[in-house]
């Protein structure tokens, strides 16, 4: 099967789609599929020779450049995909308009949500007035249950959503405890430094709970460990000094992901500061490395993350100091999630996302034909073989 993936953002850039993308191509490249990434995003990775950067062309390459749909528009129809997998998040005009290209023109189009569209009904309403794309025969997915609500507000009713979680190796992660210094717990967290992600309320939480050991009489040492690059570095930075936390907080940058491996084995817990996360692959990663994970309930990571089982989830940035300080307290309670972390399954892999995204490529091919007056079966038994 020819698919082309389209995303706005990917790699050299990190982040959750980015690596999605790279790792759901490269196995589907490895089970004989014939697979091309459009994007944006200008830079070299890897595996180039199947990246098709639509900008590149251009003097001033960007991620949102004006006229990068005109130009993937035509290498879709270069391409002749047999489907297309847009992949969005909040702004993705590129997998937007792509999708509603492919599907106007009868190719098969399974779109995946992989950010909390909260927030922008208003915007995807006045799209659709303008554009016309909630009545196309896309096939409309989501990282998440809790991705894929805001989802459900914005299309029409009774449009159903299916869930096309990110995948893991959980043996690729699964790490040894790692050796505990007496009297200091090491937090990790791994992740993009944008707004969005909340890096500074991070380093506040992590402030808190050290003062509230402190007035507890514990006598406990939090040391944060930040994997990660981003636009909000610098204000990190600054805060670290102002605060005079430069003993306690290391930013290490962006790290590739064998460090990133070791990383998470020195640490003893990993923290998701985000409100609104989608999914959390980093979290999945840490918690398939063993760490208990505290984070957000209302966000994605709950879907394999159970409070006080693979980690805690809390409702406040107040409940989430509160969190720190249990576990750094609590070392039996700590070791104990730790355990269950590096021997339970986790319920996310790549062999069950493989079969449900070519489930979903089969019911992308089937609208497509239905809607071309095409026998349904016989493009089910196409798009599976």
């Amino acid at each position: 099967m020819k698919i082309a993936h389209v995303t706005d953002f990917y790699l050299p850039r990190l982040g959750g789609i980015e690596m999605h993308v790279s790792e759901l191509s490269g196995r589907q490249r490895a089970l004989g599929h014939e697979v091309a990434i459009l994007t944006s995003s200008p830079g070299r990775c890897a595996h180039e020779a199947y990246v098709h950067r639509v900008t590149d062309a251009y003097r001033r390459p960007h991620a949102l450049h004006p006229l990068a749909v005109r130009a993937g528009v035509a290498e879709l129809e270069r391409l002749a995909p047999d489907v297309v997998h847009a992949h969005l998040g909040v702004g993705s005009p590129l997998a937007f308009f792509l999708a509603r290209a492919a599907a106007r023109r009868g190719i098969p189009t399974v779109v995946t949500v992989h950010s909390m569209w909260a927030g922008v009904r208003p915007i995807m309403r006045t799209m659709d007035v303008l554009g016309g794309w909630s009545d196309l025969p896309i096939t409309w997915t989501a990282v998440s249950r809790a991705a894929a609500q805001p989802v459900a507000n914005i299309l029409p009713a009774g449009t159903q959503i299916h869930i096309l979680a990110n995948g893991i190796e959980q043996e690729e992660w699964r790490r040894p405890a790692p050796v505990e210094t007496p009297g200091e717990i090491t937090l990790v967290a791994v992740m993009r430094l944008a707004r969005r992600k909340r890096p500074i309320a991070l380093l506040k939480m992590v402030r808190q709970a050290q003062q509230a050991l402190e007035e507890q009489g514990d006598p406990t040492r939090l040391r944060l460990v930040v994997a990660g690059d981003g636009p909000r570095r610098e204000a990190m930075e600054g805060w670290i000094r102002r605060h005079g936390m430069q003993d306690s907080v290391s930013l290490l940058g962006r790290l590739e992901r064998g460090a990133v491996h070791d990383l998470l084995g020195r640490s003893h817990a990993f923290l998701a500061p985000a409100d609104l996360e989608s999914f959390g692959i980093a979290a999945l990663e840490a918690r398939c490395s063993g760490l208990p994970v505290i984070a957000k309930a209302q966000g994605g990571v709950g879907e394999f993350v159970r409070h006080e089982q693979e980690g805690l989830l809390v409702d406040s940035d107040a409940d989430m100091v509160d969190a720190i300080v249990r576990l750094a307290r609590d070392p039996q309670l700590r070791r104990s999630i730790a355990a269950h972390n590096r021997t339970q399954a986790c319920p996310v892999a790549w062999a069950p996302l493989l079969a449900a995204t070519d489930a979903a490529y089969a019911l992308a091919t089937k609208a497509a034909h239905d809607r071309r007056g095409a026998d349904p079966l016989t493009a089910v038994a196409a798009v599976t073989r």
